[in-house]
């Protein structure tokens, strides 16, 4: 069971409801129990974890192809092991464990040996059989077949199975034979290279590389030929207009139905992968023909905003506040019958025994406690004026807090800024280059970073998302703006191969435009950085790129416009007093998955300007976590499970002193695995070519330091492994976890720590933060958990800790933001 049922394959269960996301749902189902029966089966909408309809029957389709052979395929191996003298009990309770549909250390080696029969027995005379790339089939055949090598050696070598122990799969060639045999069509890169082999009666359609007329002129050319056209674009709107203007007649519609008439142009608002032309007259282009790159969907359906289902978070024994009855233990959900209805309640227990009910769907004035410190809090007694008199004693202390806090930031209010201008057609251009569909919170989030810079004041705007989730386009469109008003840009970032990549990515992104993008790192020579100062002196560099080292003094700029901090946290002091220092000058933009609990606190009650951008990639899954001690088998597994599906590992250890002793280990536990290692105290150019060659997928595992911590973006690596994670901060493991899940693979992260050595209470309570906060969109959440953990006390100074125990830290910052309002009202007025 998972905490919450939040990806296909995934089941929760609290109490008497029971969460599963069956594979192929748009939505988890939520099953309601009495006892042993089943009282309701309901759709359930992610965001909120209310009812989204209802259903008669559930149908739970398997989530792996693997479901167990069964005691009689068991038995028939058994047999043949013991023909041919290799059996063992060893042997005969793993092939039982197997069959059962149970994992074990060497399932993945065992599992095909219980089947007497390949797929290809199994497709009948009727089933069309195509081949897509042979090279690539062989080259993951050769994948399996080493793996089983290696498999095979070290179960011998550990006793697991005997000494030439039988070879009992199918002949792979025989198979690769009888695949090909079977074939209708064989699809290479290169066209067929089968005798016999038919051609496919289509071609691919040609590019036009974004010249719209071009693709006007050919497509009333095609239409003249009495050929159908179908344009699918997730920009129709604007190749419509382009069409009309050409005099090219076309129709648009939302979908299509049947196949449109002989000698027509159709639009369709719709992503396809790529567009072909076929032999029976039909034409369809997408947005990789038209525009030269293809806009990829995100998902329309909704997910997790900044708090999450209360009920998903409570545990028996947590504190919670009641906003008209005071602070309460939680004693969990209970079912009662009032008037005659039976249904959940969440149980409050007050001080002197006193009970209060909460109907579960009636959860508004209710949040967790939170306080500034490990001490649980006095309990409220019901029927008294103790909670009124404490809400009416912090509001007034809030209200002169806030008055002060708004002074501070209506002061910088009045200092004057640059006012850039509206949005020119390159910025447009640039903007439509973009290859994924925007979604309504970056949109949302962009808008507001243009309005603030707009403006004759300096923008001070922190856009929060989850790690990968855009925020980075978002700085690229307003460094663009910036530029284009004839403004320098310093992107700011924590780590030097953080750089490199930024670096990269907006390179690629202005490719085409008269924009000048340098980093300024330790990667670059003496010299080169001499060059890109000189430049950026003189105005010739437009956006420079780097870590702390463009906070130092000989960093002179020609007009500096704007600058960008990625995860502010990460600088020092001393940093920190110097971006302070240039917010007062220029608009600033910071950009935070975890925000440091005064910024955030800052955000959530608008003393600070904030963009939130809660909305996942395309088809992205939440990182499957694990936290446990070192175990080598575990680990083994996990790597070579990586590994057989053609990924990467991160093995984290933070200790550059013996992270060798610990590749080596690494390397010992799976022979066969290329291991890297990458660490800050390294040379800078051997550094960059460990990180640049992992990125090229010439290495296995990369073994090395909190280096990666922060943007780093390899999708191939798919499984992370951190080393003494009791060790690492909160917003350390948060963003470590995030170098992972960045493609449509489902990731893992395994959070290790020392077996023998004893974990500190919060240690054990960054661990469990982690853990729980495995599902998409859980930066906020975690943030706010940080700042229990560190004590709320911290966020707005020692004197306000009085008032935090009081009332609860949501409670607080709740009555901050009206004061606030308030305030800002009264100043309206005014």
């Amino acid at each position: 069971m998972e905490p919450l049922a939040d990806a296909p394959g995934t089941a929760a269960r609290r109490g008497g409801l029971i969460d599963v996301f069956p594979a192929g749902f748009e939505r988890p189902v939520r099953i309601e129990f009495f006892g042993d029966t089943v009282e309701s089966i309901r759709l359930v909408d992610l965001a909120t974890q209310r009812s989204a309809g209802r259903l008669d029957a559930l149908l739970v389709p398997p989530v792996s192809t693997s479901l167990g052979a069964g005691k009689a395929a068991a038995r028939a191996l058994a047999e043949r092991l013991e023909a041919t003298g290799a059996e063992s009990e060893a042997v005969i309770e793993q092939v039982e464990a197997v069959a059962a549909g149970g994992r074990t250390e060497y399932h993945q080696f065992l599992e095909p040996l219980l089947y007497g029969s390949t797929v290809l027995d199994h497709l009948g005379p009727g089933v069309l059989v195509v081949v897509i790339d042979q090279e690539d089939g062989r080259q993951a055949l050769e994948q399996a077949l080493e793996y089983e090598r290696r498999a095979r050696a070290e179960m011998e070598a550990r006793g697991a199975i005997p000494r030439g122990f039988p070879d009992l799969r199918a002949e792979p060639g025989a198979a690769a034979a009888g695949l090909l045999e079977r074939a209708a069509y064989i699809l290479e890169r290169f066209g067929t290279s089968e005798r016999g082999a038919r051609e496919l009666p289509v071609s691919t359609a040609p590019g036009f590389g974004g010249k719209l007329r071009v693709v006007a002129q050919q497509a009333e050319a095609w239409r003249r030929e009495g050929r159908r056209v179908v344009a699918a674009s997730l920009q129709a709107l604007r190749l419509a207009d382009v069409l009309e203007e050409e005099g090219v007649a076309c129709a648009k519609t939302r979908r299509l139905a049947r196949a449109p008439e002989s000698g027509s142009v159709t639009l369709v608002p719709a992503a396809v992968s790529g567009g072909i032309v076929t032999a029976a007259g039909t034409v369809v282009l997408t947005d990789a023909e038209i525009f030269g790159f293809r806009k990829r969907r995100k998902p329309t359906r909704p997910h997790h905003g900044v708090r999450p289902d209360l009920l998903e978070t409570l545990e028996v024994g947590d504190y919670v506040v009641h906003a008209d009855h005071g602070i309460a233990r939680y004693g969990g959900l209970v079912r009662r019958s009032m008037d005659g209805v039976e249904r959940e309640y969440l149980e409050l227990q007050y001080a002197e025994g006193d009970r209060l009910y909460v109907p579960a769907d009636q959860l508004e004035a209710l949040s967790r406690y939170v306080g500034p410190s490990d001490h649980p809090p006095a309990l409220t007694r019901l029927g008294t004026q103790d909670w009124a008199r404490s809400k009416r004693r912090v509001k007034q202390a809030v209200v002169e807090m806030a008055h002060d806090l708004l002074e501070l930031y209506a002061k910088r209010q009045l200092v004057p800024g640059h006012a850039f201008r509206p949005d020119t057609p390159w910025q447009m251009e640039m903007e439509a280059s973009f290859p994924y569909v925007e979604t309504n919170d970056q949109l949302a989030a962009i808008a507001e970073v243009k309005a603030d810079m707009e403006r004759a004041r300096p923008m001070d705007r922190l856009i929060c998302g989850d790690v990968g989730y855009g925020k980075t386009e978002v700085a690229v469109r307003a460094a663009f703006k910036a530029v284009m008003d004839g403004k320098q840009v310093a992107v700011l970032v924590p780590t030097t191969v953080l750089a490199e990549q930024h670096g990269a990515t907006f390179r690629e992104r202005m490719a085409g435009f008269p924009v000048r993008v340098e980093v300024l790192s330790r990667f670059r020579s003496a010299e080169e950085q001499r060059r890109i100062l000189e430049d950026l002196a003189a105005g010739e560099v437009d956006i420079v790129i780097g870590t702390h080292r463009l906070l130092q003094k000989d960093v002179a700029f020609r007009d500096l416009g704007l600058v960008i901090i990625d995860e502010e946290q990460r600088f020092g002091v001393s940093h920190k007093e110097r971006l302070r220092q240039m917010r007062a000058e220029v608009d600033t933009l910071t950009l935070s998955a975890t925000p440091i609990p005064r910024t955030l606190q800052m955000s959530l009650v608008g003393i600070r300007d904030m963009s939130t951008i809660m909305t996942p990639p395309e088809e992205r899954q939440p990182i499957r976590t694990y936290v446990l001690a070192w175990d080598d088998t575990i680990l083994r597994e996990a790597i070579e499970r990586e590994l057989q599906r053609g990924g990467q590992v991160f093995f984290v250890h933070n200790r550059v002193q013996d992270i060798e002793r610990v590749a080596r280990r690494v390397q010992e536990l799976v022979p066969a695995a290329r291991v890297a290692i990458g660490h800050g105290q390294m040379p800078e150019e051997q550094l960059e070519r460990v990180m640049l060659e992992f990125q090229a997928g010439e290495h296995d595992v990369l073994v090395c330091t909190t280096i990666i911590e922060s943007g780093l973006d390899i999708p191939n690596a798919n499984t992370i492994i951190i080393d003494q994670a009791d060790r690492l901060g909160l917003a350390q493991l948060y963003q470590l976890r995030g170098r992972v899940g960045r493609s449509a693979n489902r990731a893992y992260a395994y959070l290790l720590y020392d077996r023998d050595r004893v974990l500190s209470e919060a240690a054990q309570k960054r661990l469990e933060a982690i853990f729980e906060a495995s599902d998409l969109g859980a930066g906020f959440q975690l943030a706010l958990r940080d700042l229990e953990i560190r004590g709320a006390g911290n966020v707005l100074g020692t004197e306000q800790s009085g008032h935090i125990a009081e009332v609860g830290f949501e409670l607080y910052t709740k009555l901050v933001a009206e004061a606030v309002a308030a305030l800002k009202r009264g100043m309206g007025e005014a």
